[in-house]
């Protein structure tokens, strides 16, 4: 439970703030062993519009997750205690109340002698990833929290980076479509209706193409509104079966992945995330089946994240994970399941994936790039074609008329 309060801290200072608390009696006692003397103190009811959140917690960025992490590693490798760091940290978020909270919240449970990783799992303000908290846990046993807090770091700035990458190589093929879409429908529902009505006085046999054109054009005009009703409709559909149903999901994802050009994008970009995030828990000295286990939770695609959680289930058997994966040559890249032999045989899991992960992040930039190449002109030709035809067709019975 979050409590909002208004007080006098030791210094005198006034000070109005919220605190995290499993009851009202819980919070009064941590206000006082922080020595601020509260005027009031009353449990924090939610905004208008927060009330329509699903989730209590927020999910935290990975530009902010990893700024975070690189400031904490970068305090406590200069000799500082977590405790002070986080306290040093929280003075750069006065303005984001959310995670000024947050480094409260953990400050005040570091301070009730737990640990950073319980801490982490035990606060209710942000929703931080899993293999984040498991991270933690082992570089705290092992001492090497900043370390890892940097690789952490790394890995959340680099899928940043990458998914900001993608975004803007889509960002004009995207709007070409949505523009062209919309010229199309402009002149099928407001264009061509305005020229059919020289065609009705002309005692002669249409072209089947102006035929086509002009039913086309009576059709979005008569139901133009059905037809964005429609699409709202399906739209919505779509995304809540991909959110509710986990076989429509799983459908979805293994038709993507059968896309040419498309499919290999998403395969390499789920291997090289699997991969990154493996070497990276490996070296922090994660057990190998929580490592798949945590690395294959973060996918997005859920074929390939089933293919390595039953992988998972395997080692724990006693199989290694390239046999593990030999059923699944068909979806994973073969190339990848030998890359992992080889790691096996040689006790270098760790330096393989890491280097599988570059390669096949290098390999996505081709190919999105390739992507874009072919795309670019096709849209254009896309466009050029089908405005081309309309035109085409309405001026065809006018050039048939002039010529009789």
């Amino acid at each position: 439970m979050i409590f909002k309060y208004k007080g006098i801290t030791a210094e005198g200072k006034k000070v109005r703030d919220k605190i995290e608390a499993l009851s009202l009696e819980e919070a009064k006692s941590k206000l006082r062993a922080k020595g601020i003397i509260y005027e009031y103190i009353e449990e924090d009811t939610k905004s208008f519009f927060e009330r329509f959140e699903f989730s209590k917690k927020r999910k935290i960025s990975p530009q902010e997750l990893s700024s975070l992490s690189r400031e904490l590693a970068i305090y406590i490798r200069s000799g500082i205690s977590i405790v002070a760091a986080l306290k040093v940290v929280q003075t750069h978020y006065e303005r984001d109340k959310k995670m000024k909270l947050f480094l409260s919240t953990l400050s005040t449970l570091l301070d009730e002698g737990k640990n950073f990783y319980t801490a982490l799992d035990e606060q209710s303000v942000l929703e931080l990833p899993l293999f984040f908290k498991e991270s933690i846990r082992v570089s705290e046993d092992g001492g090497i929290l900043d370390e890892v807090l940097l690789e952490l770091s790394r890995f959340l700035k680099e899928q940043d980076k990458i998914q900001k990458e993608i975004k803007s190589a889509f960002a004009y093929p995207s709007f070409m479509v949505v523009i062209s879409l919309l010229m199309i429908v402009f002149m099928l529902t407001f264009v061509v209706p305005q020229i059919t009505g020289i065609f009705a006085s002309m005692d002669q046999e249409l072209p089947k193409a102006t035929l086509f054109v002009i039913a086309a054009g009576d059709f979005f005009s008569q139901n133009f509104q059905l037809i964005l009703v429609f699409i709202f409709i399906v739209i919505t559909i779509f995304v809540l079966l991909r959110k509710k149903s986990y076989k429509f999901a799983y459908f979805i994802d293994a038709l993507l992945l059968k896309l040419p050009l498309f499919g290999t994008i998403i395969l390499k970009s789920e291997l090289a995330r699997f991969a990154y995030m493996a070497s990276l828990l490996t070296r922090s000295g994660v057990p190998f089946v929580r490592t798949i286990n945590l690395s294959a939770n973060i996918l997005n695609n859920r074929v390939i994240k089933e293919i390595f959680l039953d992988a998972s289930q395997k080692v724990v058997e006693g199989k290694l994970l390239s046999s593990a994966l030999n059923n699944s040559y068909k979806t994973i890249d073969l190339a990848f399941i030998q890359s992992i032999a080889l790691a096996e045989e040689t006790s270098e899991v760790q330096s393989v994936l890491s280097n599988l992960s570059e390669l096949y992040f290098e390999e996505n930039r081709d190919k999105i790039a390739l992507l874009l190449t072919l795309l670019e002109p096709a849209l254009m030709l896309f466009v050029g074609g089908t405005i081309g035809f309309i035109v085409a067709a309405m001026l065809l019975p006018i050039f048939s008329m002039s010529i009789h």
